[in-house]
């Protein structure tokens, strides 16, 4: 069975997508969401192979119907990807779809003929991967200042560096914080619910805006809420709306994305494969967030850095845990994550000062790491009870509440990357560069810090402001 905290965001991603059933993939491992009884292909005549390999493949398995096998969506977009109903989506339950499964076989011998995939799963790209994004946000005082602090130096409007972060949206009083005070974007919309808490990875994109701010002052942010309330949206959308962000101020210096979604394979994701083509053709450098699996399968985006086409124009980052010298319990890792960034702990802007703001946990922490590590982890610290979770009951209480003042602790590769998209900015600034792709070239060239992940040494990036946390049980990974 899946991990019990990857079922409870099965079902708060399900209900911000109310009207989309999907399933666990592959076969209830937790590796990733999909949308029931629908695949992706390549628009115009792949989407037709598609179709007609399907349809024979079903005339072979009587339990399915042929008669579902249409298009499900638009034929031409940007992304270049048709969605293709293939089996009725109300059939099964969330652990698998035998429909899309046998979809998946009938192509593979014209894929191979190919030489290249033709279809795939409509996954669901999310910030809430696994592990929440690596826990839930924990009030700090105002008095304690955000870690990394922010970094000494003078915004020049005539050599900022663009930095566009793609996630949810502003919370409506971000403003308020000085470290924010020039950030600019999309506000999230509703924060709250009817009792006035607030909702579920709300501040997810504030959080982050304001560690680029610290990182690096010589940047104008923007936040675009290119994701829903619970931080998901479909593969088949999401190349889709990587286009509509830029479009809206053309394409940054520096593209911070901390989502994605595995898809147990290592050729990317076919619904952003357009975009990511646009991208090459940019100077623009995306950098990923790697996952909070804690695995080593290839997470997207940001494992599009391990391709020979991409190694230039992704870069990929890992979680450090709070001091700095090994990788969090909750990080992705392998030869696919480029660097590894304070993640663990970090303490940003949530709210802005309007007022305080209580928020209810999701999710119950555990006894113990539950990826077998053995120091202070989020997994278990600090302690409390959530309302997803079985021991979780609002009506009863025993659901704890925490209320925000402003600046909190958050953990999560989705954080070790504005960290590492900071770096490569204040690097741009310091050589007077304008080209990030250089930029990340020599960032990583003269980077001397070094952690380890899983008995291996990898480059740690490590901002001048940031202040690790000592930690008080045995040190080590698992």
């Amino acid at each position: 069975m899946a991990p019990q905290r990857f079922h409870e965001q099965f079902h708060q991603i399900q209900r911000s997508m109310p009207d989309v059933p999907l399933a666990m993939g592959p076969d209830d491992s937790a590796e990733f969401l999909y949308e029931k009884g629908v695949v992706l292909a390549r628009d115009g005549e792949e989407a037709r192979v598609v179709e007609d390999a399907v349809r024979s493949h079903f005339t072979a398995a009587p339990e399915l119907t042929a008669d579902h096998v249409r298009r499900a969506g638009p034929e031409t977009n940007r992304s270049g990807i048709t969605r293709i109903q293939v089996g009725d989506p109300g059939q099964g339950d969330r652990r698998a779809d035998r429909a899309v499964a046998h979809a998946l076989r009938a192509l593979r011998e014209h894929e191979g003929r190919a030489g290249r995939r033709l279809v795939s799963r409509n996954h669901v790209v999310s910030i809430a991967v696994n592990s929440c994004p690596g826990d839930e946000p924990v009030p700090v005082p105002l008095t304690e200042g955000p870690n990394p602090a922010p970094a000494q130096g003078v915004h020049d409007p005539a050599t900022a560096v663009r930095v566009l972060v793609v996630d949810n949206g502003l919370t409506h009083d971000y403003a308020s914080l000085p470290l924010l005070a020039r950030v600019q974007g999309d506000l999230h919309g509703t924060e709250t619910d009817g009792d006035g808490n607030l909702l579920q990875y709300v501040g997810h994109g504030t959080f982050i805006a304001g560690l680029v701010a610290a990182v690096a002052p010589n940047t104008d942010v923007t936040v675009r809420n290119t994701l829903n309330d619970a931080g998901a949206v479909l593969e088949s959308e999401f190349g889709e709306r990587l286009f509509d962000a830029v479009d809206r101020g053309g394409w940054p210096d520096v593209l911070s994305l901390s989502a994605g979604t595995s898809n147990g394979r290592t050729d990317g994701l076919l619904g952003v494969e357009s975009f990511m083509q646009e991208l090459r053709t940019q100077r623009t450098l995306l950098v990923a967030a790697a996952g909070n699996n804690s695995s080593a399968s290839p997470f997207w985006p940001a494992a599009y850095a391990s391709l020979p086409d991409y190694q230039d124009v992704v870069l990929s980052v890992g979680a450090l845990r709070a001091d700095g010298e090994y990788g969090a319990c909750f990080t992705n890792y392998g030869p696919w994550v480029n660097v590894y960034a304070p993640g663990e702990r970090l303490t940003s802007a949530l709210t802005g000062f309007d007022a305080p703001v209580p928020y209810v946990y999701q999710h119950t922490t555990y006894d113990a790491c539950r990826y077998g590590f053995t120091y202070a982890c989020t997994c278990q610290y600090p302690p409390h009870t959530g309302v997803l979770s079985e021991s979780g009951d609002p009506a009863s209480g025993k659901a704890d509440q925490v209320v925000f003042e402003g600046l909190a602790n958050w953990s999560g590769t989705s954080f070790a990357t504005p960290v590492a998209a900071g770096l490569v900015a204040a690097c741009m600034t310091a050589g007077g560069q304008t080209d990030a792709r250089a930029a990340r070239k020599q960032l990583l060239a003269v980077n001397d810090a070094y952690a380890e992940v899983r008995g291996a040494h990898v480059p740690a990036l490590l901002p001048a402001t940031w202040r690790p946390t000592a930690l008080t049980q045995q040190a080590g990974g698992a």
